[in-house]
């Protein structure tokens, strides 16, 4: 019929509390991760998570997450599925894409013009943290929304920065929205969910019933719909190591300019950056040049 699937979907009448209920119950299931539920979804194009799940099981786990969430302190929260009109497309271009965000704030800013990510490690230099805020200053200046995860280091400088120039901030987190990860970020993540924007794609009753060690296997799959959201990703600085190269590799993959700031290539202690400026990352030296690509 010509119809997108989220068009077809649009049709359909949507219970966002058996939908959210039924999606945490199929991350409850043995083995599930973010790639085999996006190939459930991909064997099942155009069905709701509520058409995989019996509807007693997705009421019982809405009520779950539901009082859990309250015991976290958070009763006022959006969600975004895939199908719906609002879910944004853009998430489809990530490998195994999520097919449900929760999020808090003004999810607006999600479609704001010019998003970038502003990654890197979380142990930042000196002259790696007076670059972050001299880059960010710089972009919201120019009208960009910062995007960043909200970890030590660049990600709170970044978002700090962001809210101190008076621009726009978006957090994805690697934890489910009623929890802080680091714990000294508390306040910022709270102003983060009550003026701008945070969202996470962790699901809820996963993360309270597996323990730490297998949680920060959330935070690489956010980098990746991180990624998706924005328009652009710049690393400021990162290790051979880094986790912020998940982000790179994702943003190359999804068709998303990747920005490489020029000081990384003069780091004699790591060659990623030559690696993925030779499979399409662009060397910038001042932030003139991320304006070019816009």
């Amino acid at each position: 019929m010509g119809w997108a699937i989220s068009e077809f979907l649009a049709e359909k009448p949507i219970d966002i509390r058996v939908e959210l209920g039924a999606y945490e119950f199929l991350w409850q299931q043995k083995d599930a991760t973010t790639k085999r539920l996006a190939e459930l979804f991909d064997a099942h194009p155009g069905k709701l998570p509520s058409e995989l799940v019996d509807e007693d099981d997705a009421l019982k786990a809405s009520e779950e997450v539901l009082s859990f969430f309250s015991k976290g302190g958070v009763s006022n929260f959006g969600i975004r599925i895939n199908g719906s009109p609002d879910y944004p497309e853009r998430l489809r271009d990530a490998p195994y894409p999520v097919e449900l965000l929760y999020f808090l704030g003004t999810w607006e800013l999600a479609e704001a013009p010019r998003r970038v990510a502003v990654v890197g490690t979380r142990e930042v230099s000196t002259e790696g943290a007076s670059r972050t805020r001299k880059l960010v200053r710089q972009l919201v200046e120019n009208d960009f929304t910062i995007v960043s995860g909200l970890a030590k280091g660049v990600d709170t400088i970044a978002h700090e920065t962001a809210i101190a120039a008076g621009g726009r901030t978006v957090a994805v987190i690697g934890t489910p929205i009623s929890e802080v990860y680091p714990k000294e970020n508390a306040y910022l993540q709270h102003k983060i969910a009550h003026d701008f924007l945070l969202v996470s794609q962790v699901p809820v009753l996963r993360y309270k019933a597996q323990g730490a060690h297998i949680n920060r296997f959330f935070f690489p799959e956010r980098n990746k719909t991180m990624s998706a959201l924005s328009e652009a990703t710049i690393i400021v600085e990162a290790s051979e190591t880094s986790g912020t190269l998940i982000q790179a590799r994702a943003a190359l993959e999804q068709g998303r300019k990747l920005f490489i700031l020029e000081s990384n290539f003069h780091n004699p202690a790591i060659s990623w950056p030559a690696k993925y400026e030779a499979k399409g990352a662009i060397r910038v030296k001042s932030v003139e040049d991320i304006l070019k690509e816009f």
